[in-house]
């Protein structure tokens, strides 16, 4: 897997993405932090907010940002984003009242909003071998998870030296270090495409996403992943210290046996999906995603939870990491930022519905209960999923053109018929497609 990082350009933006983690890690747990100084009891309420803020700005901001992406060179668009983000991590530390913090917040999730597709959408273009990009794909979620795991044991050790407000310097110096790994390659423009008005360029992701039946697969299997995801984030707490009594560091172990079970299956994921279709590897993983809640109804102690949030873990990884492929098969080069930020807007729209779900029915109706509520919900979206998303699923499709004209240059070798001309190519939703083959 690590056989990927030959490609220098990639190095750099793989490298760029782990300091950037790295930053972003120390900053939440200074934010919580500075949540608890500023708030004191009423903290959570506070993170509450900022966290519901956060989403907000994902789901908003990101479709937006891509249709400016479609026109903006990517390597200047990254950098300025990545200064933005330094610029406000530099100003946390100086707020003094909450709302403050809600503001700069915003501001700094708004173009992590725009970065995150923009910086997903440039590696398939990067990396255009397909195997090449899986195993990239893996290495990503493999960096996403040692960064939860790495990032609060390193800000552990640094505050004993330094205090909290000193952890934003170093996020300031991650995405500093960011930008300047970003500078130091040249990355792929974006390619041309038609002239087109801002709502067209706003709306044009999401509209090719909601038209692709295995997109329309993976959001649904959007909700099933987010709905374990968070029972695992919102309540290891509460399982381990409130309902067996065990200490901080036994939530950590159990957050890391998480992490860990998603770092095995992307490690598996390169070889496992050169012989098991995308398809079937994500629905293996929202099955195991749906057994594992449901088998959380009656764990009864720590030392069962530790083998559930393995295969959580697992079942989560397996379940997403592939995801990139999809929409690098579902669209052209010039569509992959609007794609890739419609994606990162409909997840995130599933993680603003379970994350306060997880939290308020664990409060409410105790964490039984809400492992089966969440266990249904995942298993209703993965049986969405297996019905959107038909097995039959191949790249080329053959179809009728009824409303293009007989000269038109797509149709360069069509065969005319009654209604048209039909041909058959690899079918993605653009211009002359906008609307899946209702016989496909």
């Amino acid at each position: 897997m690590l056989g990927v990082l030959r490609n220098r350009t990639y190095r750099h933006l793989f490298l760029a993405q782990v300091i950037a983690l790295i930053g972003t890690g120390l900053a939440t747990v200074a934010l919580g932090l500075l949540a608890y100084d500023l708030a004191g009891p009423d903290a959570g309420a506070v993170l509450g907010t900022a966290l519901a803020i956060k989403m907000i700005a994902y789901v908003g901001v990101a479709p937006v940002a891509a249709a400016f992406a479609e026109r903006l060179p990517r390597r200047a668009m990254l950098v300025c984003l990545d200064l933005v983000r330094a610029a406000i991590a530099l100003m946390l530390p100086f707020v003094s009242e909450v709302w403050q913090v809600y503001i700069l917040i915003f501001v700094l999730q708004s173009a992590s909003a725009a970065f995150t597709p923009t910086f997903q959408a440039t590696i398939p273009d990067v990396l255009s071998d397909e195997k090449e990009y899986t195993r990239a794909l893996s290495l990503s979620r493999v960096a996403y998870d040692l960064e939860s795991v790495a990032s609060p044991m390193l800000a552990a050790a640094l505050l004993t030296v330094v205090s909290f407000h000193s952890l934003f310097a170093g996020t300031v110096i991650g995405f500093l270090a960011s930008a300047a790994l970003v500078v130091s390659v040249i990355l792929p423009g974006p390619k041309a495409a038609e002239h087109r008005g801002i709502y067209e360029r706003t709306t044009r992701g999401l509209r090719i996403y909601l038209a692709t039946p295995r997109l329309r697969g993976l959001f649904a299997l959007n909700l099933a992943v987010a709905a374990a995801g968070s029972m695992v984030i919102v309540n290891t707490v509460v399982l381990v210290q409130a309902e067996f009594g065990l200490a901080q560091r036994d939530t950590a172990l159990a957050l890391a046996a998480f992490g860990g079970g998603s770092m095995i299956a992307a490690l598996l994921l390169p070889r496992l999906l050169e012989k098991t279709p995308d398809r079937t590897a994500m629905l293996v993983g929202s099955a195991t995603l749906v057994a594992g809640l449901f088998i959380g109804v009656f764990v009864p102690s720590f030392a069962l939870l530790l083998p559930l949030w393995l295969a959580i873990g697992l079942g989560y990884s397996l379940a997403q990491t592939p995801s990139g492929r999809l929409l690098r098969r579902s669209s052209h080069p010039e569509d992959r930022p609007a794609l890739f930020a419609a994606q990162f807007a409909l997840s995130h729209a599933c993680w603003l519905i379970t994350y306060p779900l997880a939290g308020w029915l664990g409060a409410t109706i105790g964490l039984p209960a809400t492992f089966a509520a969440l266990g249904a919900t995942a298993a209703a979206a993965a049986f969405i999923a297996m019905r959107l998303w038909a097995a039959h699923d191949p790249d080329e499709i053959e179809h009728v053109h009824e409303s293009l004209a007989e000269d038109h240059s797509h149709l360069v070798g069509a065969e005319p018929v009654v209604n048209g001309h039909r041909h058959s190519h690899v079918y993605v939703i653009d211009s002359h497609h906008p609307e899946w083959p209702s016989k496909a």
